[in-house]
């Protein structure tokens, strides 16, 4: 294999999870030349990782027949194609790549030369119905918080593993991994003011795009950084998208502002919020895809999840780095919904003295999870 096309995912969160897969091609073909096809918005993601040789970028508004005509005169041999949608399929197919691999999935079949069927242990995503979530909320919740048990084989890393051995590269699970440089690190802190900074410097990102049901109450996530900083005389980073701005503008406002909380929410490029997050000795979150960019770069992660599955979707710690993951007992955890059509149990029991103890484990190296 000379010339290899990896098609990758679409969400920032997901593309994260397939580093494994990608290194597991890089230590198979050594020699080849690996091009990734990405969304443009997460172009800057693969600067510097050695899994990959090339970064083929894609504009919302480029249809399918000119990817293709994008693709087709580069001439690769064999297209990998992570993503389930018919579109991905399709993309490779009119390119003219002569070995398509996928799985298989209905309306794209036709367009790769093999299918891949789904692996054993796979666990599907299904979000729950409303009438599902109002029976399981009849029985009585524990508040509190727990450690779920995790399962390696029901990771989404897996799904990507298992795809990329489809070529005869290892399954066997690696740590997440992405790449920043020193310099990049130190021009970001001089961009937004932190270049003197002494003091632990801690991130806290209170929002996700996926919906409200993946956020932990405001006025907690205040409350947790409250504490923090009395008891570590941190420095906060508040991050998030340009859909957080408002969010994180109350935070900051509530914290009591000053220079020692820095907000950079909708006001980073995506290398400068990887570069922003390597300089943090923890990041407080909740399950999103910054989450998984922090865990990695080595970054200590404290994750909170509400309406998500840890087992699916818990950070893929680079370097051995701690992490903690915190979830309540809610029984109709997880439902995989935007909004909670209840009484958001699932995030309400989840309380601030756990998160807050869970961050200062985390910073001081304590690890649990894969």
């Amino acid at each position: 294999m000379k010339r290899l096309l990896v098609r990758g995912t679409n969400w920032l969160g997901d593309a994260v999870m397939t580093t494994p897969a990608l290194t597991r091609l890089r230590e198979k073909f050594p020699e080849a030349h690996i091009a990734l096809l990405t969304p443009e918005k997460l172009e800057q993601l693969w600067l510097r990782h050695p899994a990959v040789n090339e970064v083929i970028s894609i504009s919302p508004r480029l249809g399918v027949f000119a990817v293709a005509r994008k693709l087709r005169e580069r001439k690769f041999d064999t297209a990998l194609v992570l993503p389930n949608s018919p579109r991905s399929a399709m993309e490779v197919f009119l390119a003219g790549i002569p070995n398509r691999i996928g799985y298989a999935r209905p309306w794209r079949n036709f367009f790769l030369t093999q299918t891949v069927a789904s692996r054993p242990g796979a666990i599907k995503m299904r979000k729950r119905t409303v009438s599902e979530i109002k029976a399981l909320a009849e029985k009585k919740p524990t508040y509190g918080t727990r450690l779920p048990p995790f399962s390696q084989s029901a990771h989404q890393a897996h799904e990507y593993l298992h795809l990329a051995a489809a070529t005869g590269a290892s399954a066997e699970p690696l740590p997440g991994t992405l790449f920043v440089g020193s310099e990049e690190t130190e021009a970001a802190r001089h961009k937004f003011g932190m270049a003197s900074v002494s003091n632990p410097i801690f991130g806290l990102n209170a929002g996700a795009e996926y919906g409200p049901a993946k956020r932990w109450p405001m006025e907690r996530y205040v409350a947790a950084g409250k504490a923090l900083r009395k008891q570590t005389n941190c420095h906060w980073i508040l991050f998030g998208g340009n859909n957080d701005a408002g969010l994180a503008n109350q935070i900051q406002s509530a914290l009591g502002g000053g220079p020692d909380i820095i907000n950079v929410a909708g006001k980073t490029s995506l290398r400068e919020l990887m570069s922003l997050l390597k300089v943090c000795q923890v990041f407080l979150t909740n399950d999103t895809g910054p989450m998984h960019v922090a865990a990695a770069l080595g970054v200590p992660v404290a994750a909170i999840f509400g309406s998500t599955s840890p087992e699916l979707t818990a950070p893929l710690a680079a370097n051995g780095s701690s992490f903690q993951i915190l979830a309540s007992d809610a029984p109709c955890s997880p439902c995989f919904l935007r909004e909670c059509p209840i009484d958001f149990r699932c995030m309400n029991g989840i309380g601030v003295e756990p998160v807050v103890k869970a961050v200062l484990k985390t910073a001081g190296g304590g690890a649990m999870g894969l």
